[in-house]
């Protein structure tokens, strides 16, 4: 058999050369290879051949019904939640008001127009040179059921809104879950169909790898694409989490204009539940949710070592427990691993410092933003690389995470289709389009995920991968020892350790 290129690509087998072989062993063969190929080091990758057709990147006009503001006097307008604590049994509920700020509160309850408990929050506004926001109010929701539909209202008289959520299942090492992935949305036609298909995706919760509404690129920041872009996302924020990442474009640090506050619109507009993960910033923080411990990073905050996000997370990685959240999830905007000549090498930093714990601690997956485009790596690790020795390629990692870039929303600014024309080893598959991901957490051991592609207002999925989770299904020991309640060894020693040493 001459097998030169084998490879897994836009869901289906691509064999560059293969002699003919008969029957039963060309089958088990195929099947052998989509197995070694899944998500470890394979034979090659694949940069898909697609160019799409052109389709607009300009932002939608402002007076366009994507943007339509709610009727009635001082309505709440722009409403998104997040995940208000460390274990999925909170909600932080986040709108504006206009006019006035009008009361600050949150009616909710588990039937529909039966509000019987209230939650009271805080208001907060922002100036950024000649603009001024709104009343932006943020509400905790806590001690709520697991698995369990709520229902809630803010705003006063007939000018109240009604909306509704779904809480997780419980923590627990088998609780299935789909999460979306989306990033660097923006406010564009494109980013509306990102939005509309992700909404059919069955998706329950987003995880947001950051620059959300590129009001950073208008004159002076100007905040009324903050207020838009909160118009926009509604429709989906409103009803499930979205768990917050930043990107460079929510920097927003303009002497020029005397404003040297980074992330001032974002830290005002969008709450994390940083506290609960003990950490010191609300740019990084983690949560759990379902089977998954999901970890968020920043950037563009301080990261080397002694810093505060490097003691943060050196903290939680030993605090994550694989035997109730076995999924490991970590979110960032700059890419690790990223063969698009945007934005090249600008996650090296990042991975030189950090690389060496997401191995340690066998990370599944890591998603960042930043590069319009998709790209999915095998995995491998580059942690042997220093400045004096010649290990300097990425290599087969099993105990790696797999890397997918996913800055692919639609935004402003248009694809970022320079892929580098040799296709490094590490890079499996990639391609220049608008879409966004689902990752279906099936049980400890299995995930299903998938990137979609936005083929000119269309839904076509692309990218298909089993995961298999790194703490479980690398050891088939201890699964079967779990199945049928078998002692481990250290679990023996500690129990007949004093027996087991008297015997001959």
């Amino acid at each position: 058999m001459d097998l030169r290129c084998f490879c897994i690509a836009r869901g289906r087998i691509a064999i560059d050369s293969l002699k003919p072989m008969g029957g039963w062993s060309l089958q088990l063969l195929l099947l052998y290879l989509v197995v070694l190929c899944s998500a470890n080091y394979a034979l090659c990758g694949s940069t898909s051949p697609y160019v799409r057709s052109e389709y607009p990147s300009t932002d939608i006009p402002l007076d366009n019904e994507a943007f339509v503001i709610p009727e009635g006097f001082n309505s709440p307008q722009q409403v998104h939640i997040t995940q208000g604590d460390y274990d999925g049994k909170a909600v932080i509920v986040s709108w504006v008001t206009t006019s006035e700020p009008g009361p600050s509160e949150v009616w909710y309850g588990t039937e529909e127009n039966k509000y019987e408990l209230k939650a009271e929050g805080e208001t907060t506004n922002y100036t950024f040179y000649d603009y001024t926001s709104g009343y932006i109010h943020h509400c905790l929701i806590d001690g709520l059921k697991y698995d369990t539909k709520y229902y809630y209202k803010i705003g006063a008289g007939s000018s109240a809104r009604e909306f509704w959520f779904q809480t997780p299942p419980e923590v627990h090492p088998d609780a299935a879950y789909t999460f979306g992935i989306i990033g660097d949305l923006g406010q564009t036609y494109n980013s509306l169909s990102t939005l509309n298909h992700y909404m059919e995706s069955g998706g329950q919760t987003l995880l947001f790898v950051g620059d959300l509404s590129y009001a950073d690129n208008y004159k002076h920041n100007d905040g009324i694409r903050w207020d838009s872009w909160g118009c926009l996302v509604e429709k989906s924020a409103a009803y499930q989490p979205w768990i917050w990442t930043t990107g460079n474009h929510e920097i927003e640090y303009r002497p020029d204009l005397g404003e040297t506050t980074m992330f001032k619109a974002f830290l005002h507009r969008f709450s994390t539940p940083y506290k609960a993960s003990q950490s010191s910033s609300p740019l990084w923080y983690a949560i759990r949710r379902a089977s998954a411990h999901i970890i968020v990073l920043s950037s563009y905050s301080p990261f080397v070592k002694y810093t505060p996000q490097w003691h943060w997370l050196r903290a939680e990685l030993k605090r994550v427990d694989r035997e109730k959240t076995p999924w490991l999830i970590i979110l960032m905007h700059a890419p690790l691993y990223n063969s698009n000549a945007a934005h090249y090498m600008e996650g090296e930093a990042m991975r030189a410092v950090f690389e060496k714990w997401f191995v340690k601690y066998k990370v599944d997956m890591v998603f960042a933003g930043h590069v319009h485009a998709y790209e999915r790596s095998y995995r491998v690790s580059n942690i042997n690389y220093n400045i004096t020795s010649g290990n300097r390629y990425p290599v087969p990692d099993k105990s790696a995470p797999v890397y997918i870039t996913v800055g692919d929303g639609g935004n402003q600014e248009g694809l970022a289709g320079r892929f580098f024309e040799v296709q490094p080893d590490y890079s499996a598959f990639r391609e220049a389009s608008y879409g966004h991901s689902t990752l279906e957490l099936k049980n400890r051991t299995h995930a299903l995920y998938h990137w979609n592609r936005n083929d000119d207002g269309k839904h076509v999925p692309i990218d298909h991968l089993v995961f298999h989770n790194q703490y479980w299904s690398s050891n088939t020991r201890r699964r079967r020892l779990k199945k049928h309640k078998f002692p481990t060894r250290a679990g023996l020693f500690a129990k007949y350790g004093n027996l087991l040493d008297a015997l001959p």
